[in-house]
Parts: structure tokens; sequence; C-alpha cells
């Protein structure tokens, strides 16, 4: 049966047509039609009768996979097994929970007969909190200052990329010391995070606790030698698809090295430009390497989405950003003045000015006719202050944004500060009332309409004994009035909700969260009420938690410690919440979206037009400051014990900025605004490399 689809080219349709035996690798740049190609020919094997159960589809991220599901989802898809679509990681920890006793013995954990416990990033860097917390009073980590979560997610970290490169956890701490080249008191930093990580391991292996670089290791190293883990894995699966290959880990490399040829059919779709995850692990030079395994190579290169102007841009400022740029050879590119690339004014020399300017042209765009959802706002970090800054100068014009962080902390966000000073009201037993300024800051959040000043007065009115609140009628009645009636009665329905839960049985927290959202806060005339972010908030806060619960319940029960207390706790530490997929997916389409760069690039979705902010800042090319760890020394293209010196860091900087500047350029069909600030948001000035290549590519363009 052949497809029949008008929209693909005679180059898709022969590889999406390829006979059921055949291995595809399938390689091009983005936006060629190579995910389109693999969702078609999921579509071609499961409407020529192949059972959906026998086809396995991986790919490098959970969100990645949106397009097949939405394709799977469809009335047009015949009726028979599910494809399974999982990462690396999910088939590891499946793998490892299927067939846990033939493991559980030999990797060394104390009580091999009972099941193990998965961990999720929040509650992995809780046990390691737990760990690390007392080793600070003993002067670990003092010539150091971030803040703890952030020790707690890179120790982790590194033993995830240990895991996923291949290499013992207990070589990571000596491979960053031959590394480093500064000061010697940086040495003591990594023995510290060595120690640490040491700790956790045997942590995790005394408690039958299985964090995901563990989950990995008991894959690769115990499962998959194992003749009844293949054997079932190859009567499970006999069709692979494997999308964003490039994004993979290396391990993902090692097996599909061994599995490949069990495999009845696959295809291999690798993007040529990608490579975006290198922080994570991603290895695109290793997962290159399963080429030579496939029979078939194909290769696509028309591009589907950028208009000629920008992928001119894009290819010149590509070879602008290399050491020693050659702008000579480069492809024909459009007239100068039909260039769809503009920039804000040079007078703009303060951050504010540069933001009134993205608005007022997004404002036009949309009163133009350009659909909100196909803008998109970009810089390389999206603080609290650019977002709220941004986002409220675009709502004042009647238009909607949306704004996605995956590493954004649970205590960052309103809602969630709303809910827990709610629930440390609630539980005056756990010992940790709020601050005036918090419990202020909830009530606005929990009441519709209440402004900081009136609810700074209420606080100071009704919040005299830490851990207590009085009921609205006590306090004096200008005050009552300057609050006015209608919020004191919102808040008497709250405060009374809150007083009759205290006095009853204590509930694990997930439920009180959910009573509190659902019989308070979403009610109308509270903060909540058809507040959809709000909403999605406290759905990740009670998946958070239960999710908590599932990992560390007995543990803490064993110990006599309160749950609810221990994740409060852990949240005011900062943990990163865990990646939820409604984030990315259940949010309003027309609306303006607001993203680090990099994120916008895993959400792989095409737009019309977008905004670069800030594009002289060195964010678009200098990595975060993390002393205790090194993504490129620890891969597996650094030799151990050469020096990374200042030269080896500028070289890695102006790859991965090329490789971003083109990823965004093929993902923008329109324009691009380029916006200019003589100072950043801290209000220093900068001419960073980014600027330095827009400057000559525009040369180029201009002169010629």
């Amino acid at each position: 049966m052949s497809l029949s689809p008008t929209y693909l080219t005679p180059e898709q349709r022969a590889i999406i047509e390829q006979p059921f035996d055949a291995r595809i690798f399938l390689e091009g740049p983005a936006g060629c039609g190579k995910s389109t190609v693999g969702l078609e020919r999921v579509n071609y094997l499961l409407q020529n009768g192949l059972p959906g159960n026998l086809i396995l589809l991986l790919v490098p991220q959970r969100t990645l996979a949106a397009p097949y599901y939405e394709m799977l989802r469809s009335p047009a898809i015949p009726a028979g097994g599910t494809v399974s679509i999982l990462t690396i990681g999910g088939l590891a920890r499946r793998m490892v929970d299927l067939f846990w006793p033939l493991v559980s013995e030999q990797a060394g954990f104390a009580h091999p007969d009972q099941p193990p416990t998965f961990l999720t990033l929040e509650s992995a860097q809780y046990y390691m909190a737990y760990l690390v917390r007392p080793l600070f009073e003993e002067g670990y980590f003092d010539s150091i200052t971030i803040d703890r979560n952030r020790i707690y997610s890179q120790i982790v970290d590194n033993l995830n990329k240990a895991a996923a490169v291949g290499f013992s956890y207990s070589q990571i701490g000596e491979r960053l010391k031959a590394a480093w080249v500064g000061e010697p008191a940086q040495a003591h930093v990594y023995s510290d995070a060595q120690e640490c990580a040491n700790r956790f391991r045997q942590f995790c292996l005394d408690h039958n606790l299985l964090d995901f670089s563990l989950q990995l290791e008991l894959f690769r190293h115990f499962l998959w030698p194992q003749p009844r883990v293949r054997q079932y894995l190859n009567r499970e699966y006999r069709h692979l698809i494997f999308d964003n290959l490039e994004e993979d880990m290396p391990l993902a490399a090692d097996l599909l090295h061994e599995w490949l040829p069990d495999f009845d059919s696959a295809l291999l779709i690798y993007d040529l430009e990608g490579g975006y995850r290198q922080f994570l692990s991603a290895d695109p030079q290793t997962n290159y390497t399963l080429k030579a395994r496939c029979e078939v190579q194909a290769e696509l290169q028309e591009g589907f989405i950028s208009s000629e102007g920008i992928s001119a841009f894009g290819l010149t400022l590509a070879s602008a950003l290399t050491p020693e740029p050659d702008l000579a050879e480069l492809p024909p590119h459009p007239n100068a003045d039909a260039l769809p690339i503009y920039h804000s004014p040079l007078e703009t020399r303060y951050h504010p000015e540069m933001l009134d300017w993205v608005t007022d042209e997004i404002a036009a765009l949309v009163e133009s006719g350009t659909p909100p959802g196909e803008i998109v706002v970009l810089a390389p970090y999206l603080s609290d202050s650019l977002r709220y800054s941004l986002a409220t100068r675009i709502q004042r014009r009647g238009i909607p944004t949306r704004a996605h962080r995956p590493s954004r902390a649970l205590r960052e966000e309103p809602s969630t500060l709303c809910l827990l000073t709610l629930t440390a009201l609630a539980h005056p037993q756990w010992g940790l009332p709020p601050q005036k300024s918090d419990l202020a800051y909830a009530l606005m959040q929990a009441i519709a309409g209440l402004d900081l000043v009136r609810a700074q007065i209420l606080v100071d009115a009704i919040y005299h004994q830490k851990g207590q609140i009085k009921p609205f009628e006590t306090i004096p009645p200008e005050d009552q009035e300057r609050i006015t009636y209608l919020f004191g009665g919102r808040y008497e329905t709250l405060r009374g909700w809150l007083a009759d839960y205290a006095v009853g049985e204590p509930q694990e927290l997930d439920h009180f969260l959910s009573r509190l959202f659902g019989e308070v806060l979403s009610q109308p005339g509270f903060g909540f009420h058809i507040n959809y972010n709000a909403a999605a908030v406290a759905a990740n806060l009670v998946e958070s938690v239960r999710k908590f619960r599932w990992a560390v319940g007995e543990v803490l029960a064993a110990e006599g410690i309160d749950l609810g207390r221990e994740y409060l706790r852990m949240v005011q530490d900062g943990v990163i919440a865990a990646q939820y997929l409604g984030n990315w997916a259940d949010q309003p389409e027309e609306a303006v979206y607001l993203a680090p760069a990099y994120t916008f690039l895993m959400a792989n979705r095409p737009v019309e037009v977008q905004f670069w902010l800030d594009v002289g800042g060195r964010g678009w090319y200098e990595r975060l400051y993390q002393p205790l760890t090194q993504p490129y020394v620890l891969s597996r293209h650094w030799s151990a014990g050469a020096p990374w010196t200042d030269n080896e860091e500028f070289a890695a900087s102006l790859t991965a900025l090329r490789r971003l500047a083109l990823g965004l350029t093929r993902r923008c069909r329109t324009a691009i605004y380029l916006g200019l600030s003589g100072v950043n948001e801290q209000g220093y000035e900068h001419k960073g490399e980014l600027l330095r290549g827009i400057d000559a590519a525009l040369r180029v363009l201009v002169t010629e």
C-alpha cells in the first residue's frame, strides 16, 4: 500500500516506502522534512498491516515525540497494538523494573530480594541534599559561592554524564582535576564533589534506590549482556524508528551498534547541524558512526521552512562564526533590499528601550495579520525580571504570551509559593511559619483582585502570632474598610477552610494540595479561577509531591520524619522541578512564545518571526558558571588528563554558537528581528561574539 499525501517529495516517498527489511540512515539539515519521513514511515508500516506493538520509536527527549503522539491519535491509524515511544533512559528503566531479580544481587544492592525505588530528578536531589548538607559544616565546597541546590544538581549531573558516556563514576573527580589549569583550590572542590558522588552511590545501593545514572549502568552492564533480556527485546520490537539521533547520549550508539542487526527494519534520523544538548551528554559524533551500520544511506537537502533571505543570513552568519571565517565561498543570496533582517534603532542604549522596541514591533506584526502563535522571543537565558518585563509590555497591548523554562525551580513559580505558604499555615506542627512578605504575596495570588498594598495591610493586621492568622472581624474597622469587605469575605472563606483542615486528621500533602486547589482556590473570587497557568503549576506540584511520596515515603516514615515537612524544606532549598510534558504541550498556541533559545530549539517547531534579544550579550555563547562539572571534559571526545584551556573553551563556545544560529534560522520562515542595547539587563556594556558575527554577515549581504 503506497502513501497518498501529496506534500511528499519523490525523495521522501522513496525513503518511506523502503522494504520492511531495510535499515536506513537519513541525514540532512533542519527543515528538510526528515521528521516528516519518520512520521510517514510509521504510518506506512501500520497501514501495511504491521502491528504497532512491534515498533519501537526512540527519541532523546520526550518532547520531541509530540508529533508522533499526535499522529498516532489520528482516527486514520489502523487499530492494533500500541507503538512504544521511549527514550533510552525510559527503555533502561522499563528493563530494570522487569528484570530486577536478575541483577539486584550481582549489582551489589543491600536488599536484592526487595523491589527498587526509582528516583525522579527531584527525589534524587533530595537524597543528595540529605547526604551533602551535613558536609557543609565540615568545610566542603567552602571556596565556591553558589546556591546549594546547584551543588546538588551538578553532582547528580556528573553521575548521569559518567553513565551516559561510559566511564566509572569513581573517575569523575580525577578527570575534572586533570583538565583544570586554574587555581589549585578548585582541585579540592572536585575532590569534594567526588566524595559526595561516592556517598550517594553507596546510599542508593544500601537502600535499593535507582537514580537515572544507576538505571543506565544496570541496563548497560548487567542486563544488556543477558541472553534472555536480548531475547525479550528482540521478541517485543522488530522495527525501529529513532528521530533526532544526534541529540542522544553515546550510550545509544553503543547499544545500537549491537542491536541494529537484530531489527527487521530501522530508520535512523540525524540532523547534520544538531547537537544542542551537548551539555546533557548529547554526542553527535559518536551517534553518526551508526551510519555505517545501515545498508540504505539517504540525505535530504532542500529546506521547506526558511525563506531565501533567512537561509542566506543563516549560512553567512554561520560562516562568520568560525575561527577563521571565509565569507567568499557562499551560495547565492537575495538582494540586500529584500533581506528580512531587522534590528532595533542604534539609539536604544538601555535594556528597557530595547524591550519597548520589541513590543512595538510585535504589536505591529499582530495588527498586520501575523498570528501571535507564530512569533517567538528568544534570549540565551530568560530571567524572572526579563520574562515579567516583556510579558507585561506585550499583554498591555492585548496580546497573549506564554513562557517556558524547563530548568525553573518550583519555588520560583508564584503559584507554587502561594500553595506552599498556605500549606505551612495549615500545618503549624511543622514549625515552618511563613514570613510576612511571603504570606502577603500568597494572599495576592490566592484572592482574585487583591493588590499588594491591601494584602500587606491584611497581613499586618491578622498575622501576629507566628503560624496563626486571625479572623477578619477581629481587625480594626478602619483596616477592614481599607481592605474592603469583598476581599475580607474571600479571606474569611480561605481562613475558615484552613482552620477546619487544621483541626482534622492530617492528610498526605498531595491530597491536601488537590483539595485546597479544588475546594477553594479554583472557585470564583479566588486567584486560580480560570487561570490555566496557575492550574498547570498546581497540577505539576501535586504530581511532584506524589512522586516524591512514592520515592521516599517509606524511608521517611521509618525514620519518623514528616514527608510534607521534608518536601517543603526541599522546595525552599530550590530543588529543580522535573520536566512535565504539560509544560510544553498544554499551553495556548495563539500566544507570543517567550523562551530561552535552546528550549525553543528542543521544541522543534518553526515559526514565522523570531526576535533575538540582546544579541550583543555574552550569554549567547558563554557557558553558565558550573564549578563542579564540565560537559566537554566529561565527554567521550576529550582525552583524560589533557588540560582544558581558554583556547579550547572559546573554540567550543564558538562551535555551539554557530550550531545555535543555524538551528534558529532553519526554524524561521519570514523574518528575524535583532534586539540591540548598549548595556545589558544588569547595566553592563558588552559586545559579544554573536553581534560580531551578525555585523560581518550583514556587511557581506548588504555590499553584494
